[in-house]
């Protein structure tokens, strides 16, 4: 069973994954003393839909080489979509697919677009 589908690559994955590698103070931050939190270091993926956290965790360690601490996963079911047009009333569904984030160790990181 091949477990890890692709990489996801989004707006807000990218956001949390560049907020990770380069976390930087304001002004007013640097101002007070303020130190910033520990990088999160995570990283998405979409998986098979049966795979279970412990699955996900060896494919994403053999696969990239890296140590992963922790895994969240969350299920989309495929829901009905449904709109009205000048032919009739046209149904359909999206597909059901499952999501998982990865947080690796604080030294490991996942470069997604070295082989380009």
């Amino acid at each position: 069973m091949n477990i890890i589908i692709k990489p996801l690559i989004s707006e807000k994955m990218t956001r949390i994954t560049e907020a990770a590698a380069e976390p930087k103070l304001n002004k007013i931050q640097r101002h007070k003393g303020i130190e910033l939190k520990p990088a999160r270091n995570r990283y998405g993926f979409i998986v098979d839909k049966r795979a279970n956290k412990i699955e996900i965790k060896k494919a994403v360690e053999q696969l990239y080489n890296v140590k992963v601490l922790d895994v969240n996963t969350m299920n989309y079911s495929g829901k009905a979509k449904s709109r009205y047009t000048k032919a009739g009333f046209l149904q359909g569904r999206t597909n059901a697919f499952k999501k998982a984030i990865v947080t690796l160790a604080p030294d490991n990181t996942i470069d997604f677009y070295a082989g380009i």
